[in-house]
């Protein structure tokens, strides 16, 4: 016997011991524990376990038929100006400078960085806008790329968030909660649909950042997987030959020699499993064979030397650089093709408090041409009708500026959550609209408010699913991605 098996056998061994006097000393605990209960002796965490194994869409999901498989959100974090791209508001050039009205602030919470602030005075985009596509919508002259695909998009004015700083207004936008420790978006995916190619991850996340100074944090609990079950959680992907952390086999372990630890392993882990019923043990089960089928997936789907100088061209210089916007769009791409469920792109460097003019033109210089690039490069391949494409941050800017108006190269704009702009295209979506409306100083929804409760109901009715019936059963309560509030899919937005 050679010293690996005897390894494992030993292992057995000491497994089966523990397991008996860890049986004798709780079986009548155990015993009189179903007696009150009323049940049969069998642990409601076992059962829960053998739900949640075979929970990868084998939930009923979907509850009708979908249009979109999949989704692909940008998000572009600290909080795109909607002022500057895509919420056209000629009214305010007349009145730069001006103070914004107290009918129009109506007492609204303010942040730290302008409470203190003597004045509220208003400035207007320095930017041009243009009528884009056939439908004519009004877009900024930063997003040329973005509007050549104007009729493929919705654009939506009005969405709503109750945060005014970054941390708790990412959280909720992800989550579906300003509170800590919930499952993101993706997780709850994951938990309910599945994958639809076993030897990649449902959830994966990939992270770039700006030309700019200013870049919020970007936290891992993001992705999370909260109370739901780990394996649901997103995995991250890094830029460089080594995409996903301790994914490579160390020097000296050949692929053979790793295939007999994960077999011995899962054996002990079964055993475990058998007797505590725990689902965290299955998760670590099913992680190490998806990381073991990984190291043959992963460099496949991150090696670009196969696309088409074409195709590099459509994406824009940056997408042959690894880490950058344009590269993770096209590995976005190749993860749509292969029936990845969830893909993320988190781009930093939008909080623009100072230099907005300069600032602003960067980021769009980032990310215009490789976004609308992914839509088409969708669209040519057959994949943008079931793929579900999301651009936008955790909320907007104020038209009041920060810093010094008369300094046209240094004004920023703070955090704004009343009102700001996305854009959706693909998975059900109807192109070439506009949805909802703000006020003249882009402050306030006066028409077809999108909450975010709501638009995490749109996103997963695009998926087939009803909101109201997706729940996980947690410390008493049928939790739910959209909460306990009343939360409704913009079916204005859909085809």
């Amino acid at each position: 016997m050679d010293s690996e098996a005897q390894f494992f056998q030993q292992a057995r061994q000491r497994v089966g011991r523990r397991y008996f006097f860890g049986s004798a000393a709780g079986g009548l605990g155990a015993v009189a524990l179903a007696s009150l209960m009323g049940g049969t002796g069998k642990s409601a965490v076992a059962s829960n376990t053998n739900d949640l194994a075979a929970s990868r869409g084998g939930l009923g999901l979907p509850h009708f038929a979908p249009r979109a498989k999949r989704v692909i959100f940008l998000f572009q974090s600290g909080g795109p100006s909607q002022i500057d791209l895509l919420d056209y508001k000629p009214g305010l050039k007349p009145l730069y400078g001006t103070e914004l009205p107290d009918s129009v602030r109506q007492g609204q919470r303010l942040t730290l960085m302008t409470a203190s602030q003597a004045s509220f005075r208003c400035v207007g985009s320095k930017f041009e806008f243009k009528r884009r596509g056939q439908s004519g919508l009004w877009m900024s002259e930063l997003l040329p790329n973005i509007g050549s695909v104007a009729d493929d998009l919705a654009i939506v004015r009005s969405v709503h968030t109750e945060a005014i700083n970054h941390d708790p207004a990412m959280t909720l936008i992800n989550t579906g909660t300003q509170q800590l420790g919930k499952p993101s978006l993706g997780a709850w995916l994951d938990y309910g649909l599945g994958t639809d190619n076993q030897d990649l991850p449902a959830y994966v996340v990939m992270i770039s950042r700006g030309r700019n100074s200013t870049n919020q944090p970007v936290f891992a609990r993001l992705w999370g997987s909260g109370f739901l079950p780990t394996r649901h959680q997103g995995v991250q992907f890094r830029s460089g030959s080594d995409p996903v952390l301790y994914l490579s086999n160390p020097p000296g372990i050949t692929q053979a020699t790793r295939r007999r630890l994960l077999d011995g392993q899962a054996e002990i882990n079964r055993l475990r499993a058998q007797e505590f019923g725990d689902p965290e043990i299955q998760t670590r089960i099913a992680q190490y064979e998806l990381a073991y089928r990984m190291q043959s997936s992963v460099p496949e789907l991150v090696d670009l030397s196969q696309e088409s100088e074409r195709t590099f061209e459509m994406y824009g210089p940056d997408s042959r650089k690894p880490g950058s916007f344009a590269a993770n769009c096209l590995i976005a791409r190749r993860m749509a093709e292969r029936g990845v469920r969830f893909i993320q792109l988190f781009h930093r460097g939008w909080d623009q408090h100072g230099g907005l003019p300069r600032q602003i033109t960067l980021q769009c210089q980032d990310v215009d041409q490789p976004s609308a690039a992914l839509v088409k490069d969708l669209k040519m391949r057959g994949l943008l009708d079931d793929t579900l494409v999301i651009w936008g941050g955790e909320f907007g800017r104020t038209v009041y500026c920060q810093g010094k108006l008369e300094n046209s190269a240094n004004y920023g704009r703070d955090h704004h959550g009343r009102c700001f702009s996305i854009w959706m295209a693909g998975g059900g979506i109807r192109g070439g609209i506009s949805y909802g409306e703000t006020d003249d100083y882009s402050y306030n929804v006066v028409r077809e408010k999108l909450d975010i409760r709501d638009l995490n109901a749109t996103i997963l009715h695009c998926l087939g699913i009803d909101h109201r019936r997706f729940t996980y059963p947690f410390q008493g309560l049928d939790e739910r991605l959209t909460g306990v509030e009343d939360a409704h899919p913009a079916f204005g937005l859909l085809a």
